[in-house]
């Protein structure tokens, strides 16, 4: 075997160990902030950055922090706000979906296009018309001010629309045989045959109007209507004093409901994706 041929299979078996490498480094400097941020949670005021193994952890931090603020209105807004925008968004986005994948119209494709032109369009860009607007709805400092302007979401229609197009005509055809309407249709064929496609968009929404800041906090003025995400900027804020351990365990309750449903639902989110772009 000559030489070359030596280090071509050197070289074919070194590269499997070194894409393994460089994937569990960029996972570790990927999750790096979240142990930290868990560490520095459980581990007394001053002590964060000491990492010699003789600190006694302990959960006063996160005692501390749900003491110093209204952290159960903060939850109970956040999630009132999610599932809002939510209902708002499987509504819009199914009846949108449905129409561009099932109807024939004039201008379908156009029409889509333009729809897909949002995701090109920052939200930072629309807040000053969204404020507006919202004031005019006298919706200013509510829950539903905060979710209205997201629940016509362009994305949403894309992964239904690719959802609804999987489905086969001839179940279709059948459920209009047997006497159902089109909305009938969409509720009995279209619908379930989507179920992980929702579940995948839910994740990805839920996901996204937790951690949302901005708006929210523009558009909200008493304590009564803040999400966490509002709530944790203005605990954490210098002038109410830096405790690193107490912020980070506020943190860590603030992101945790995220975490564990991504870990239950983990398997069907990405294998939704996966079917959505293979179509």
């Amino acid at each position: 075997m000559t030489s070359s041929a030596i280090t071509l299979r050197r070289t074919i078996r070194i590269a499997p160990l070194l894409d393994t490498a460089g994937a569990w480094l960029l996972a570790l400097i990927w999750v790096a902030p979240l142990l930290f941020a868990i560490w520095a949670s459980l581990t007394p005021s001053g002590q964060a950055l000491n990492f010699s193994g003789e600190v006694r952890l302990t959960l006063e931090n996160y005692r501390s922090a749900w003491d110093a603020a209204p952290w159960a209105i903060y939850f109970r807004n956040t999630l009132f706000l999610v599932t809002f925008t939510l209902i708002g968004q499987f509504i819009f986005c199914t009846l949108a979906g449905y129409a561009f994948a099932r109807f024939d119209f004039f201008g379908r494709e156009f029409v889509f296009v333009l729809v897909l032109l949002q995701l090109f369009i920052l939200p930072e860009v629309l807040i000053v018309e969204n404020y507006a607007m919202v004031s005019r709805l006298g919706l200013f400092d509510t829950i539903a001010g905060m979710g209205l302007p997201y629940i016509a979401s362009a994305f949403g229609i894309f992964l239904l629309r690719q959802a609804f197009k999987s489905v086969p005509v001839e179940l279709e055809e059948a459920a209009r045989i047997e006497g159902c309407t089109w909305l009938g249709v969409l509720w009995r064929v279209y619908v379930p045959a989507a179920k992980p496609t929702y579940l995948a968009y839910a994740l990805v929404s839920v996901a996204t109007h937790w951690n949302n800041f901005l708006w929210p906090l523009i558009v909200t003025n008493s304590p009564d209507t803040r999400p966490v995400t509002v709530g944790l900027s203005l605990f954490g804020a210098p002038e109410s004093g830096v405790n690193i351990s107490t912020i980070s365990a506020a943190t860590v309750m603030v992101i945790a409901p995220l975490m564990i449903a991504f870990l239950i639902f983990q398997r069907q989110f990405v294998q939704a994706f996966l079917r959505v772009g293979i179509r």
